[in-house]
């Protein structure tokens, strides 16, 4: 017999690599909304006249829709069509945010994040599942994952220096209006690089239950820990959400279990590795997303730096994302997914516990740029190899499903994480000025706490990605996986 020919390289073709650019750039512009408002939330406060309590929904209502609805978004991309709901979310997104830049009272402006976030828990899922299924798995699987994780990782730091620049320069509006043009050339594109996928029927019916009691469940865990600082943590307000959460979430299961046709069918999680990659995504968030919170607020509020100075400030720590996730993808092709993630965990959580030192009068480049520069490195490398690990075996049907699961993961994670590590500076910033401290010296204390906490956070996430996948993108194409095709508007 014949020796069995080689399936050609999608990534290698001109049509591969456009694709893969188009669903990268649907990734960033998800991430970078949820920190390019960041920067510019005091100008917004003084020109809008909104209370510091009103302010926060600017950044709490687009994880609020963003992090709750990301599991409906992927179980709809699978039984819907992947690129129905991708181009339903991005219309969203072109809409909403249009609506945010002309936005001229509070209300309106926080009604347009929140419809940000359900447009983007509708694109990232549907944009990383036709990656996956898309691109074979094997190399070119692995290289298209890297290039996305790294967009991914990116855009956590580049949202802070997008924002800062649009702020200082033509005005905190754009940071909403940059976002329309973008997404109406993703809508030109869409047609003629994503084929279309479209379910003419959804067998069996829809999990309405399910559908309630999910994003119910996770709409209540978000709102919860976000305004969890706000009452404390043991305020009968507090307690309630949560408990409601929780037994929404654990209702969820039990018909998950039961449910003919369920939103998340309970088999995924016999992928092996599946449950730990999204679980080290959690911790890892948790631990270092709130770093940009910290560190933005010391640089503004401690050092008096501008939102152009402090935006500026993370362009180091783009590039190096940038180039650990290139790098990491070569060397989990040798050595595997698992030890990247591991080590790429811990040299994060390290240079998060770097930045804990920072003192009062501290200074850029003595202070800030070290600890931020291990920092990516290891956020580059990790975010890259856990993206593949919890990708690994997935089932083209369960798709968008994987990727939901991913990305709600790193919302609730960045969402407790921000929670539980603003309660503990705010705390022991409170402690130190009742003891006297100045007032700059105390949230230099509350930040250095919270910054090493969320270090061995991020630390912890190392112990475990050792339960992840150990991939290295073995030519072991999956012979259910959905070939691209070409295909009329």
């Amino acid at each position: 017999m014949p020796a069995p020919t080689e399936s050609p390289s999608y990534l290698a073709t001109r049509r591969g690599k456009l694709t893969l650019a188009l669903l990268c750039t649907v990734a960033f512009l998800d991430f970078v909304d949820g920190s390019i408002v960041n920067v510019a939330l005091p100008t917004i406060q003084r020109e809008l006249g909104m209370e510091v309590v009103t302010l926060q929904w600017v950044t709490s209502g687009y994880l609020l829709t963003y992090g709750g609805l990301m599991l409906l978004g992927g179980r709809l991309a699978d039984l819907l069509g992947r690129r129905r709901v991708l181009v339903a979310g991005t219309l969203i997104i072109a809409v909403s945010s249009a609506i945010g830049g002309l936005a001229d009272a509070s209300g309106l402006l926080i009604g347009a994040r929140l419809a940000q976030g359900v447009g983007a828990a509708l694109m990232l899922p549907a944009a990383l599942s036709i990656l996956t299924t898309s691109f074979r798995e094997g190399p070119d699987r692995t290289a298209a994952l890297s290039v996305w994780g790294g967009a991914a990782g990116l855009a956590s730091a580049a949202g802070v220096f997008l924002g800062g620049v649009l702020a200082e320069g033509p005005g905190w509006r754009w940071i909403f209006y940059v976002n329309t043009p973008v997404c109406l050339l993703v809508l030109a594109a869409i047609p003629s690089l994503v084929p279309n996928d479209r379910r003419n029927e959804i067998r069996g019916g829809f999990d309405l239950l399910g559908t309630a009691l999910g994003t119910g469940g996770l709409m209540l865990l978000v709102y919860g820990l976000v305004k969890a600082p706000e009452h404390g943590w043991g305020d009968a307000t507090t307690l309630a959400l949560l408990g409601a959460a929780a037994a929404l979430l654990i209702a969820f299961v039990a018909n998950e279990h039961y449910s003919a046709d369920p939103l998340m069918p309970l088999s995924i999680f016999r992928v092996r590795g599946l449950a730990a990659a999204n679980l080290t995504h959690l911790t890892l968030a948790a631990g270092m997303l709130a770093m940009f919170f910290f560190v933005t607020l010391y640089m503004q509020s401690v050092l008096g730096y501008g939102e152009l100075a402090a935006g500026v400030a993370y362009l180091p720590v783009s590039l190096t994302i940038g180039a650990a996730a290139g790098l990491s993808a070569k060397l989990f092709a040798r050595v595997g997914t698992r030890p990247v993630i591991i080590g790429g965990a811990a040299i994060t959580g390290l240079g998060v516990v770097w930045l804990s030192f920072i003192p009062t009068d501290g200074s850029y480049l003595a202070n800030l740029l070290p600890g931020m520069l291990v920092m990516s490195v290891g956020a580059g490398a990790v975010f890259v190899a856990n993206t593949t690990a919890a990708n690994a075996g997935v089932p083209a049907e369960q798709a968008g499903l994987a990727a939901a699961l991913l990305n709600t993961a790193q919302q609730i994670g960045g969402a407790l994480g921000i929670a539980v590590l603003t309660a503990i500076a705010t705390s022991r910033t409170t402690a130190q000025l009742a003891a006297g401290e100045p007032q700059q010296a105390a949230m230099t204390d509350g930040f250095q706490r919270a910054l090493l906490v969320g270090g061995l956070i991020a630390i912890s996430a190392a112990v475990i990605g050792f339960w992840t996948a150990d991939s290295r993108g073995a030519d072991t194409a999956d012979a259910t996986e959905e070939q691209p095709k070409a295909v009329a508007a």
